[in-house]
């Protein structure tokens, strides 16, 4: 007879099948045995999500946590959906336009259109929900799939969104109107629905991107056909030029540039102005060795939730451990802190060259890489990390435990850590380079593990090129420092953040 760690060990197996190279698994109750789904539960494994449903979990996940689910949510959503209206189901034109935005915060309910659909509200975890509406969706000519998940084509979802999205979600639509090459997609479906209102309106956005060719090329061709159309502005208020691009392939890079433009007065408004007094950078270099000691301090670690090989191994030989290895735990602590002693040279070096005149934005663009470099190194060299680790930006998903927020995809980071940089060179104020480039840096998320590390060590060299002194989050506030962190993530707000920082910084 299998001993119970045995019986474990095969429950794992199965669910790694499930799993496959992905960080979870969404589970419909029938792909597992009864006996296998206890055993799971039981262990901590996988939760219900609702009846006959489940997500793969982490034994040490605790009751409320979110990390999860919110890692899971977009998946289960695919699946479950996917499960219950094969393709016949659109998420609703706003959602749709929001993904295709790169906007991928976990909404509090998904909207979902289905000829199959009953008009019926799905509770799921956390106070989310799925409310789907019987409806007709688009054609197949207008959805796309995107990463399993029924939507509007881009087009499609700027002809059906009702006017006050633009102004609702203005970053978002803002976006998605510089990702459009040219009229003719719009064209064909304003053309055949006759839209000559909804025509004038997109006109009016396109002009307010500064795309006049698109916005004068609706005009004249919806007026050549017989439509009588008048140009209306929906956005609140006229972006300045040079923002984003006209045509910007990248929505990941639109975004950035305009939370940056919408955050920086927030920013100058809430953080304390720099120091006009010029700096001794020997005493200045001093300082920052004194407060080495203190500055030790750890972000949190992403990690995937994945079920490996190792892990069954361990289990099926009676050797698995929930609380995790003393040893092993003891050499990780001992690697990282030597790894942040190095990083922390590396970005006194940065300061000094600061310090000395070079652009901030240019020193930590070119410097940034050696300190995520240092940060691992001695974990490498002891063989807790594979030296590929080393290699650079991520080339995997990352999660940030408990947030709604999911940073861009690996392939959107090569677009959005340069307009980081680029945006960092050309600002002129020194507390807003800090604020943001920090938030920046961890709301991107480049690097599977260290971006919260690296984040202030950019913070730092920005308050250096304004004269303030080396500033410590100390770990006491950390729950106010993440809680600030998300409200900009998720809700575009940075005040509390500059305002945390900023009480930081005066107390130094």
């Amino acid at each position: 007879m299998a001993s119970p760690s045995e019986k474990l060990a095969q429950a794992l197996m199965e669910l790694q099948k499930l799993q496959g190279n992905r960080d979870i698994a969404i589970i419909k109750a029938a792909d597992l045995t009864t006996a296998h789904r206890q055993l799971l539960k039981l262990n901590g494994f996988i939760k219900d999500v609702i009846k006959g449903w489940y997500i793969s979990t982490r034994p040490d996940e605790t009751d409320g946590d979110t990390t999860s689910w919110y890692i899971s949510f977009w998946d289960f959503a695919s699946v479950y959906l996917n499960d219950r209206f094969g393709t016949d189901w659109c998420l609703s034109p706003d959602q749709s336009l929001l993904l295709h935005s790169g906007n991928r915060i976990i909404p509090k309910q998904l909207l979902v259109r289905s000829p199959k659909a009953n008009n019926n509200i799905v509770q799921l975890l956390h106070g989310t929900s799925i409310l789907d509406y019987k409806l007709e969706i688009p054609t197949n000519d207008f959805r796309v799939n995107l990463n399993g998940l029924q939507v509007y084509s881009l087009e499609a979802g700027l002809i059906a969104v009702n006017a006050d999205f633009f102004i609702r979600r203005s970053i978002d639509a803002r976006a998605c109107l510089a990702m459009v090459k040219d009229a003719s997609l719009l064209l064909g479906k304003l053309l055949d629905g006759g839209h000559s209102v909804i025509a004038g309106r997109l006109a009016g956005a396109f002009r307010n991107i500064g795309n006049d060719r698109v916005a004068d090329t609706l005009l004249k061709t919806m007026k050549s056909a017989g439509y009588d159309v008048r140009e209306e502005d929906p956005f609140a208020e006229k972006l300045p030029e040079n923002v984003i691009g006209v045509r910007e392939a990248s929505p990941h890079v639109s975004r950035i540039r305009m939370m940056w433009h919408r955050m920086r007065d927030d920013v100058t408004a809430n953080f304390p102005k720099a120091p006009v007094k010029p700096v001794d950078i020997e005493r200045y270099m001093k300082q920052i060795e004194d407060h080495y000691a203190r500055d030790a301090y750890h972000s949190l670690s992403i990690e995937g939730y994945r079920v490996t090989p190792e892990l069954i191994d361990r289990v099926r030989g009676g050797n698995w451990n929930p609380d995790g290895n003393e040893t092993d735990r003891e050499a990780r602590n001992a690697m990282a802190a030597r790894g942040y002693y190095q990083a922390f040279q590396a970005v006194k070096e940065s300061i000094r060259n600061i310090l000395g005149g070079e652009n901030p934005g240019e020193v930590v663009d070119h410097d940034h890489s050696d300190w995520y470099r240092e940060l691992f190194a001695p974990s490498v060299a002891v063989g807790l990390l594979k030296a590929s680790d080393l290699a650079g930006y991520r080339n995997n998903p990352v999660y940030i435990m408990g947030s709604m927020h999911t940073p861009p995809k690996p392939e959107a980071v090569r677009d959005a850590i340069p307009a980081l940089f680029e945006l960092l060179h050309k600002e002129e104020d020194a507390g807003v380079r800090a604020v943001l480039g920090h938030f920046f840096f961890v709301y991107i998320h480049p690097y599977m593990d260290g971006n919260g590390r690296i984040g202030r060590f950019l913070f730092n060299t920005m308050l250096a090129s304004g004269g303030h002194s080396w500033t410590i989050v100390p770990v006491e506030k950390r729950d106010e420092y993440m809680a600030a962190l998300e409200r900009a993530s998720v809700e575009g707000d940075i005040r509390d953040f500059a305002r945390f920082l900023g009480a930081l910084v005066k107390v130094q």
